[in-house]
């Protein structure tokens, strides 16, 4: 997947959709399935507009479904924003990876070079 297949508003949308620990909680909720808004709003100390305000930002990211049952509004998780979000960033997976090989590799040579002087400090001390 190429670096602009993804349009910059959706993805922004997803990231500031994901930004607020309230919604990440949601999206954590649906993970095991449907859920009516009331269910999502039982472990949230604060009002079910509240809860609405936040699961309109995950609808229109795109992030979940909302669906009518009678009375009840039923919610569910979408994966495909996630999927574009974790493509996105696989791109820099590459970047990380080489950074993190280089420190590794930094830090040997720190160890060697204290390992090497802690061994003629003691050769010295010995003669």
């Amino acid at each position: 997947m190429q670096l602009n297949a993804i349009p910059d508003d959706r993805l922004n949308a997803t990231f500031a959709a994901l930004a607020d620990p309230t919604r990440r909680a949601i999206l954590g909720r649906l993970r095991t399935g449907e859920c009516s808004v009331g269910e999502l709003a039982e472990p949230f100390d604060m009002s079910l507009p509240a809860i609405s305000k936040h699961l309109r930002v995950l609808e229109r990211a795109g992030l979940i479904t909302q669906r009518r049952e009678a009375q009840w509004r039923r919610c569910s998780i979408q994966a495909a924003p996630l999927k574009e979000v974790s493509d996105w960033t696989q791109h820099y997976r590459g970047l990380w990876e080489a950074r993190l090989d280089r420190l590794g590799e930094y830090v040997q040579k720190l160890q060697t070079k204290e390992r090497k002087k802690h061994d003629r400090q003691r050769h010295k001390k010995q003669r």
